[in-house]
């Protein structure tokens, strides 16, 4: 068990608790132990000292506070995407900052830095406007947007989500507060707008971004669930559906064997299925010529493609509400070749000893594959699918789910294309060689200026850290 860290002097902290509006925590007090836990309960942290900021001045005088103690800095919204532990740290909660204003006229909204994706899309669609959200409704929009942020509903007609922004506001690591755009006249701003989307929480702490929105009320989607025993078949049609694919239509594929556990859906437990994610900015007749190779592949045990509200987007994939513990390890591949399709069903399939609970194919393209390292840092756009696997259970159960993983990964060598989806890094993927080859190498000497810039001591290191060093030791 990890001895609790010791706690900076109390003067100190009185007069960073007569600063700060909200609240400011250490071990030890009330409300410590939930501020702190994430949504990923395989992480266990020990922060020095939790600020639950509720608005930018919070997120400045925590980051003063910490800059003056010699202490790094870690950024959480939900905990979604939690992989490194924050211990000795000081540790900033966002989720009080939750403010969502609506343009409809310009088609934008500016959120705060504790905004997950639910209350965006129930305020913008009542405006018959929708934004690039990601699959399930309770993850950060911020986290997820710095990220890249790859939308299963419309990120293959519209891009990724931080192609969408416009601005934000961010607090560095001297506690400025800056306000950024793609035509911020202060250079470093307009670099900070560019970064910021790819490092992640390597640059600062956003505390607002404001990002466009598109004119959708609704979607033909769902989900076509087969036996696991029709693997086969079913990964030749997708692949095939895939290749094909308009822009309108993004879907994934997800191999599926769940525990029986309260978070998994009632019809999922104990099974092993194979779910394939459907979302067609289109018409039914449109869904039904598109979906008929897969629908003939084999029998469906469950058929849930209709018309739906925007506002239902949840459904698509059902993730778990509840926290659970975790772990994940993914990959960028090219085509779904014949050859990769035999090595997934002998590796992964029906017959295969598998001790991931989840393996996905996320299809990437269209939109996605639009627009140039110039415009963010946040996507490598020349891959086909995004590769996820996910291990549940505690850490001293998942280990061996992670080098399974990676071996597939190097089975699926002749597909395997540099780098990976920054959303999908996992607590395997922070090794500085594991962070420096998910960007392109010219994008990472780049962040790595910025870095400079505005992070020299690395404060912000709480994270798959981008180091202000060229040769990270």
């Amino acid at each position: 068990m990890t001895d609790r860290p010791p706690a900076p002097d109390p003067l100190a902290l009185a007069d960073l608790a007569g600063a700060v509006t909200g609240v400011v925590l250490t071990p030890g007090q009330p409300g410590y132990d939930e501020e702190r836990a994430p949504f990923n309960l395989a992480l266990e942290s020990h922060p020095a000292v939790v600020v639950g900021a509720v608005d930018a001045a919070d997120v400045q005088a925590a980051v003063r506070f910490a800059r003056a103690h010699d202490l790094p800095v870690a950024v959480m919204t939900t905990g979604h995407q939690a992989s490194v532990p924050v211990d000795a740290a000081v540790l900033v909660t966002t989720r009080r900052m939750s403010d969502v204003r609506v343009d409809p006229l310009a088609a934008t909204v500016t959120v705060g830095a504790g905004v997950v994706w639910q209350q965006v899309v129930d305020a913008t669609t009542a405006y018959g406007l929708a934004p690039l959200n990601g699959s399930s409704p309770l993850v950060g929009v911020v986290g997820y947007t710095l990220g890249g942020g790859l939308s299963p509903m419309l990120g293959r007609a519209f891009g990724w989500a931080a192609d969408a922004l416009r601005s934000m506001t961010v607090v560095t690591a001297d506690g400025e507060l800056h306000e950024v755009s793609a035509h911020a006249p202060d250079p470093l701003d307009a670099d900070l707008f560019w970064g910021l989307p790819g490092a992640k929480s390597n640059l600062g702490i956003v505390t607002s971004m404001t990002f466009g929105l598109f004119p959708v009320t609704h979607l033909h989607a769902g989900g076509l669930f087969f036996a696991g025993a029709d693997l086969a078949a079913v990964l030749t049609a997708y692949a095939a559906l895939t290749a094909a694919a308009p822009d309108e239509l993004t879907t994934s594929i997800a191999l599926l064997r769940m525990p029986p556990v309260p978070f998994v859906p009632e019809f999922l437990r104990g099974t092993f299925m194979v779910h394939v994610r459907v979302s067609l900015l289109g018409t039914a007749e449109q869904a039904g010529e598109l979906l008929r190779p897969l629908r003939a592949a084999a029998p469906a045990l469950l058929d849930t493609v209709a018309d739906m509200p925007y506002a239902d987007f949840a459904s698509i994939h059902a993730d778990p509400s509840s926290p659970a513990p975790w772990r994940e390890h993914s990959a960028l591949l090219g085509p779904l070749t014949p050859g990769a399709i035999d090595t997934l069903v002998e590796v992964a399939g029906p017959d295969a000893d598998v001790p991931v609970q989840m393996l996905q194919l996320r299809h990437l393209g269209g939109a996605l594959a639009r627009g140039e390292a110039t415009t963010n840092a946040a996507a490598r756009r020349h891959a086909e699918f995004v590769l996820d696997a996910i291990a549940i259970g505690p850490v001293e159960v998942t280990g061996g789910a992670m080098s399974w993983t990676r071996g597939l990964v190097d089975r699926l060598a002749d597909v395997r294309v540099p780098g990976t989806n920054l959303n999908f890094l996992g607590a395997e993927d922070a090794s500085p060689a594991e962070v420096a080859a998910a960007h392109d190498p010219a994008v990472l000497a780049r962040l790595r200026q910025v870095k400079r810039a505005v992070d020299p001591h690395n404060t912000f290191r709480i994270n798959h850290n981008i180091t202000p060093a060229e040769d990270p030791r």
